[in-house]
């Protein structure tokens, strides 16, 4: 429990920083990806998330223990 939590915990800090640092930049990226077809949202969501999994994996595979 206590690693997911840490995990919520940097997600957050970084989604939130994106906001207070770029918040301009953010407007655009979400304009693009409006423009985007639904399949290629898609796409991406799955790609990004079978990259945290294999971050997951690689950060076991280096020895963390839970």
């Amino acid at each position: 429990m206590a690693l997911i939590l840490l995990a919520l915990g940097l997600v957050m800090i970084i989604e939130g920083l994106a906001y207070v640092l770029a918040p301009l930049l953010i407007e655009r990226v979400l304009e693009a990806l409006r423009a985007l077809p639904i399949a290629s949202r898609r796409q991406m969501g799955a790609l990004v998330a079978v990259t945290g999994l294999i971050c997951i994996w690689g950060a076991f595979q280096l020895g963390l223990a839970l």
